[in-house]
């Protein structure tokens, strides 16, 4: 084959050429860039990423892969298993998953456990649900939905113990006070009641339970639904001391819990503002926790 022979450009189609790149570069330069949301990431909105099932990034096409702890607590989950759709996260779960255009039978459940859910590193799910409260530091390393839950810490303390006589936060400071590590709870006892003893951390609350009842600590913290559970059923001797309020008059949330930078965060955030907006959310939290309605609060 004969090579084509081209004509040299001249020096006025050269100079147009130059132009149209330089003007191209400044269009590209100039355009709206993705925002950030309120899960401190950045929106699909503008960039033509799609919400429409078949066409989400996931890690299985046609599934959705959502992770939790086990196990899996209640009022959380029944039964130690997600996938029954019982317990207030299990039921949004499920509602997310419906939103966004997956049947039961596409949704996919993995097992990580708590702290690693949102530690920084590639994920192996879609999104976590495991009363992980939204923090600037956690955003650091990955992304979260909007808020599903508002939610309040809480002390629990043996019945006829001095702890759970205590009043308010000075009472607090002198007891010996546990938690699950990693979580806003065990924040609370540092940041909020500041005792005068080292709080104990452990790996599960599991632990902090039996911990309590051993007589190994004064009392727990954890979330209120939580605290209303475990004195009602796993540790009857045992009573709500009382609940804090939201530190800087901020609600706590609970947030779904996505790879940094995952494509699916907007999606995911526009399918918890319209349960929240519909009123599903609060018909889920009304079957599931409406028995933690109340307590004392420790000022």
């Amino acid at each position: 084959m004969r090579p084509v022979l081209r004509a040299p450009r001249s020096p006025r189609r050269a100079a147009f050429a130059a132009i149209a790149a330089l003007l191209a570069t400044v269009a590209v330069g100039c355009a709206p860039q993705p925002e950030e949301d309120a899960s401190g990431s950045a929106s699909a909105s503008g960039s033509g990423a799609s919400c429409t099932k078949g066409e989400l990034s996931t890690r299985t096409s046609g599934k959705l892969t959502i992770a939790t702890d086990e196990p899996a607590y209640e009022p959380w989950f029944r039964d130690d298993d997600p996938k029954n759709g019982q317990g207030f996260e299990s039921a949004v779960a499920y509602a997310v998953a419906k939103e966004l255009g997956y049947a039961e039978a596409d949704v996919v459940w993995q097992s990580v456990p708590f702290n690693k859910a949102f530690a920084p590193g590639a994920k192996n799910f879609d999104f976590d649900i495991n009363q992980v409260s939204i923090s600037d530091e956690r955003k650091k390393a990955v992304d979260f939905s909007s808020g599903y839950y508002d939610v309040r810490q809480a002390v629990v303390a043996l019945k006829g113990s001095a702890a759970a006589k205590a009043t308010n936060i000075a009472d607090l400071r002198k007891l010996h006070l546990g938690a699950q590590v990693g979580t806003t709870s065990l924040d609370y006892i540092d940041d909020v009641v500041k005792p005068t003893q080292d709080a104990a951390a452990y790996a599960k609350n599991d632990q902090a339970k039996s911990a309590l009842k051993n007589g190994q600590i004064d009392a727990i913290v954890v979330d209120l639904p939580t605290a209303f559970y475990i004195t009602s059923a796993e540790v009857t001797d045992a009573k709500i001391v009382g609940q804090f309020e939201n530190q800087g008059g901020t609600p706590e949330q609970f947030g779904l819990v996505l790879d940094k930078g995952s494509a699916l965060t907007s999606c995911v955030t526009t399918a918890v503002d319209a349960l929240r907006e519909d009123g599903t959310l609060a018909k889920i939290e009304q079957e599931w926790l409406s028995d933690a309605v109340d307590a004392p609060v420790l000022k």
